[in-house]
């Protein structure tokens, strides 16, 4: 059993140059799953990770935790995209993903809090209610996924949730959804694919790629915390027949993936351990994630030391792209979440928060995430997750592992494959864009509250958010 988190200490750095089958650049959940699904299918295959910090410091790290169905296009708009079939091909995709993290993390022995309980999508007003009503209805049309609607009676009787202004709580529940500690599973899958020969490089930074060769730099241990002490060792080349570029909300830091992927932040906060009497009245069960029918997106997850893990968006997008620790830390977001949380379950008032962490995830120019290879030149690309990554990552690496190894698949027949999604803007208008996004969400919230209506400010900017 690969059992709980590691000490976090880095990895050896690459410090000279490299000859392999597969270079994967970027060492989380994507270029991981990727590595495992193609040492499994061919262990002859050399092949190499590059992580300028350690593997999972990103996004597959220290996200809340959700391993779901959810994609960031809905399918209706795939549909309108791609057609019908290829629509309901990718629903099924993403239901079979979930059961596939949890087969392989079973299999290989990776104890990550793997507890399948569903998400349950709470709608706290009548506004919100139309929408859960609407959400159910479109999954029936589509006959795949198996979203159930929640009276306000079964809710009053299951959760300790408050409506807005005094408005019985509905619901509607998607069992498609396991709870997962996502710190364990990505430094667990990182050993595991270690012990299936791949070579795992940390505190190697990546500087640029062309068909066929990578370039890096080694760097300093910062004296084994994973933080860039200043000191660079060995530049060098790693030679590939395959490149795969899968840096997700980094990846703006590199020249080729500038304008590919916009860096958005999600901030979260953690409680101490609540009593099971405070969860009785909760209602939130071991292996249940929720959120609600707000514009401005939250999430949440009992872990499996009984606090809430709790999480949304509302820090700005920075000038360039940029990416930098001193974005993680927003206390006006910390003071939101904190009060969503309360608003949410009164009975988590007295609760403590004890962690509040963040960091970035990627967005395409459409919100709809790849998984690509060019057999051309060698070089694939995944990601434009949109925070959906959990699971969305493992059947990127199943892809990606089709690709390299030629295989007409059903996954490499999905009508994510290939998508090539348009740039993002230059600067000032991406900047512009971005925030006058995130002061939509906010607003529509404030107009539905106020109007008792479906915000206006929402369906503008439906298209723009993959709707």
């Amino acid at each position: 059993m690969v059992s709980g988190l590691d000490e976090l200490r880095p990895r050896p750095s690459l410090t000279t140059d490299l000859h392999v089958d597969v270079c994967l650049v970027g060492g989380g959940l994507t270029a991981l799953w990727t590595a495992y699904s193609l040492a499994k299918a061919d262990p002859s295959l050399r092949i190499a990770v590059l992580e300028r910090e350690i593997a999972g410091f990103g996004a597959s790290g220290r996200n809340g935790g959700w391993c779901s169905a959810l994609f960031p296009r809905s399918t209706a708009s795939l549909e309108r995209t791609h057609g019908r079939d290829a629509a309901v091909a990718m629903r099924r995709a993403m239901i079979d993903t979930v059961d596939e993290v949890g087969r392989v993390a079973a299999a290989e022995g990776i104890d990550c809090d793997f507890v399948r309980g569903g998400t349950v999508l709470f709608a706290r007003s009548a506004v919100q209610d139309v929408a859960a009503r609407a959400e159910v209805d479109e999954a029936t049309r589509f006959g795949v996924d198996r979203l159930e609607y929640w009276n306000a009676d079964e809710v009053g009787r299951r959760f300790g949730v408050r409506g807005i202004a005094g408005h019985e709580t509905s619901a509607a529940f998607d069992p498609a959804c396991a709870r997962v500690h996502p710190g364990k599973l990505v430094r667990g899958l990182a050993r595991v694919v270690e012990s299936l020969g791949v070579l795992l490089f940390e505190r190697t930074e990546v500087l640029d790629w062309t068909a066929g060769q990578v370039r890096f730099r080694a760097l300093g241990d910062g004296g084994g915390s994973g933080v860039d002490d200043g000191t660079a060792g060995p530049h060098g080349t790693v030679r590939a027949r395959h490149v795969i570029i899968a840096t997700e909300g980094y990846g703006p830091a590199l020249p080729r993936v500038r304008r590919r992927i916009l860096p958005l932040y999600s901030l979260m906060i953690a409680t101490e351990p609540l009593p099971e009497s405070v969860w009785r009245d909760i209602g939130i069960e071991h292996g249940q994630t929720f959120s609600d029918y707000r514009h401005l997106l939250v999430y949440g997850q009992r872990t499996a030391d009984d606090r809430f893990a709790f999480g949304g968006r509302g820090a700005a997008y920075h000038w360039g792209s940029a990416v930098s620790p001193d974005y993680e830390r927003v206390d006006r977001v910390f003071a939101h979440l904190r009060n969503a949380l309360d608003d949410l379950f009164p009975a988590a008032r007295d609760a403590r928060v004890t962690h509040r962490w963040g960091g970035p995830l990627g967005v395409a120019r459409d919100w709809h995430a790849t998984a690509s290879y060019n057999p051309k030149t060698g070089v694939g690309f995944a990601g434009g997750y949109v925070g959906d990554g959990l699971s969305t990552t493992n059947l990127a690496g199943r892809t990606l592992a089709d690709l390299v190894l030629g295989c007409d698949s059903a996954l490499t027949r999905l009508p994510w494959t290939n998508h090539r999604s348009p740039l993002w803007e230059p600067e000032p208008f991406r900047f512009a864009g971005a925030n006058l996004g995130l002061l939509g969400t906010t607003l529509a919230d404030v107009e539905e509250r106020v109007t008792h209506r479906p915000s206006l400010i929402a369906r503008a900017i439906g298209p723009l958010v993959g709707h």
